[in-house]
């Protein structure tokens, strides 16, 4: 308990002591902050003067600094003033420069509507702004009409593939070095490149999207606008019409020549793919640059500047789509329609825009058209074929000319397959195959008909005969040879073979019947001759045999005379016929020589009745069918 005492003695002891050191603190920091306070109350004065001469030198600085800024705008406004005075064409950079720093200093005038000054200054660079404008907008008028020319046809042949390059001469001069239809999808391996033309010049189409953009920052749309499409209208029409392109009207395709308006329309489709791929394609880049960043203008100035040189190029078109139709015309409105449709992707884009929505739809408009009147030609072949009413005859019963063209038509049309396919699915056919194979069928048919007609005109009915072989073996040769035969059938092909044989066969019956009955040994008096010859009905018997000699020799000679001059131009099948005939022919011959020609060659001139031996006939026959004229020698 002692010990416990004492500590707490001690730790009172300690405390005490803590306590004391405390007060004295207390009273040492309570004097030093009254001494801090009284020397503050001193010093606030000094301290308000210290603080508003520095608020004092900052304003100064500032003001300096202002003033500083407006004199430096007052100097470049100098500087402007005078290299705008100077105008563009010594330095039209420069210019451009001074332009844009008057429109700075418009803005920082604006800005500054407390200085007395700014109103002036604002009102001098507005109208220095507005003479620099009209300068500006001179200097694009002068630069652009200085580098709009007409494209010379070379160099636009230069830019096409080397497939599609004229060889001589031009197509404007309707020497036929434009595309034909004759060889139409002729194939190249070379792929095939457009490489369009640079109608100005690279360095000069960054100053004219430089001063395009001021005019534009100056509100003269519509004069860049103007003065684009006055430019360059003129220089796309002009192109056009170097190149070959006029503008002309049903009446003026109605009054052509066929062969004329044919290498006008090999032309236009060459025209067609110079026009979009390589022209019109080179004008929207360079409407692209000009006006890069303002939309709405480079749209309508591209439009404006295309507009006429479009429907220049499109009137040939709807002129031939809407002249008399006519079945020749049916193959250069396939090309026409083809053009249309391969051009179709790159006219939506080129002229992709609102404003070019004219150009879209002409040129749908036209390829619908030629569509139609390709369709409606196509169908008028068929009667035409049907009512032909020429009166062409050909004397020697060959191939008709009709059936060479139609034939021939029918086996080009077949080049046109995938195009024919596209127009009727065009006009909502959806089985194409079968409509092209009822229209193929329909023609032949057609054909035969006119033939059968065709035929009546001939007065010996074994001709009318071997007029129908000739013509019906010419179809069945040439279909069998072309794409045709898939679409006809090999149903079709067999038929028309057994046709060919059967006009065979009547021609032999016709022709051969009759002096093939003289030669017959029924009827002849077979068994009125002894072996001497001595039977009293021998002289009338003999005479009968002489008779039989004589009429076969008229009929023979006739009949080779006239049928020399008829023709089988097919080898085989003349070989075959000539064959067909001697194998009927010469054994009845031989037969009749033999039984009867000692009664004649034992009596008075033999050579009189018994004028050919078969070898002669035979050497006679191979001279039958081979068209020879009615001048020539007979034997």
């Amino acid at each position: 308990m002692e010990t416990l005492s004492e500590r707490a003695a001690l730790i009172r002891e300690s405390m005490q002591k803590g306590q004391s050191v405390t007060d004295s603190m207390v009273s040492i920091l309570g004097s030093f902050d009254r001494r801090l306070s009284a020397l503050e109350t001193a010093m606030r004065p000094t301290q308000l003067k210290t603080h508003s001469m520095r608020r004092a030198h900052e304003n100064i600085d500032k003001t300096l600094k202002v003033a500083e800024r407006i004199l430096a705008q007052f100097d470049l406004s100098r500087q402007a003033e005078a290299k705008i005075l100077r105008g563009p064409h010594e330095d039209l950079e420069s210019y451009l420069d001074a332009v844009d720093q008057l429109r700075s200093i418009i803005k920082f005038f604006s800005g500054n509507k407390n200085l007395q000054s700014s109103v002036g200054v604002v009102n001098h660079a507005n109208n220095l702004l507005g003479k620099s404008i009209l300068k500006l907008e001179e200097e694009y008028r002068q630069l652009l009409s200085s580098y709009s020319k007409p494209v010379e046809p070379d160099l636009l042949f230069d830019c096409l593939p080397n497939t599609l390059r004229p060889s001589t001469g031009s197509p404007a001069q309707g020497d036929g070095s434009g595309l034909k239809s004759s060889e139409h999808h002729k194939k190249s391996l070379e792929p095939v490149v457009y490489h369009p033309p640079t109608l100005i010049p690279p360095r000069i189409l960054p100053l004219l999207h430089d001063l395009a953009f001021q005019l534009v920052e100056g509100g003269h749309h519509q004069q860049l606008f103007n003065i684009h499409s006055e430019a360059r209208s003129f220089v796309m029409e002009q192109s056009l019409r170097k190149l070959g392109v006029e503008r002309l009207t049903k009446d003026d395709v109605q009054k052509m020549q066929w062969e004329v308006l044919e290498a006008k329309i090999g032309n236009w489709i060459h025209f067609m793919r110079i026009a979009v791929k390589l022209l019109f394609h080179a004008e929207k880049k360079i409407c692209d640059q000009i006006y890069e960043g303002h939309d709405s203008l480079r749209d309508q100035c591209f439009a404006e500047a295309t507009t006429n040189s479009v429907g220049m190029l499109l009137s040939f078109g709807e002129a031939v789509a809407k002249s008399k139709r006519s079945p020749e015309k049916l193959f250069v409105l396939l090309d026409m329609y083809e053009i249309m449709r391969e051009l179709k992707p790159e006219i939506d884009i080129i002229f992709g825009s609102k404003y070019c929505g004219e150009v879209r739809e002409a040129a749908a408009v036209l390829s619908k058209r030629l569509a139609q009147t390709a369709q409606e030609t196509f169908v008028d072949f068929e009667e035409a074929v049907e009512k032909d009413a020429t009166k062409t005859t050909v004397l020697d019963g060959t191939v008709h000319p009709l059936t060479s063209y139609v034939i021939n038509y029918v086996k080009f049309l077949f080049d046109y397959q995938s195009t024919l396919k596209l127009l009727f699915q065009e006009f909502g056919d959806d089985d194409v195959e079968e409509k092209l194979a009822s229209l193929t069928t329909r023609i032949m048919q057609a054909l035969q008909s006119n033939l059968d007609g065709k035929s009546k005109q001939y007065k010996d009915p074994a001709l009318t005969q071997l007029f129908l072989m000739n013509n019906m073996h010419y179809i069945v040769r040439s279909v069998r040879r072309s794409e045709a035969k898939d679409m006809l059938g090999d149903d079709w092909v067999q038929i028309q073979r057994r046709v060919v044989q059967q006009h065979a066969n009547q021609y032999k019956r016709i022709s051969w019947s009759k002096i093939l009955q003289c030669l017959s040994i029924q009827g002849a008096g077979s068994g009125s001759f002894g072996a001497d010859g001595g039977n009293s009905n021998s002289a009338v018997s003999r005479s009968m045999v002489k008779d039989r000699f004589k009429t076969f020799n008229l009929l023979f000679e006739e009949l080779h005379q006239r049928q020399s001059q008829w023709t089988v131009p097919d080898s085989e099948l003349r070989e075959s016929l000539r064959l067909a005939v001697a194998e009927v022919l010469l054994p009845a011959y031989r037969s009749f020589i033999k039984r009867f020609g000692p009664m004649i060659q034992n009596g008075k001139n033999p050579q009189k009745y018994i004028r050919y031996n078969p070898e002669d006939l035979e050497r006679m026959l191979a001279e039958f069918f081979e068209g020879k004229t009615w001048n020539d020698p007979r034997r």
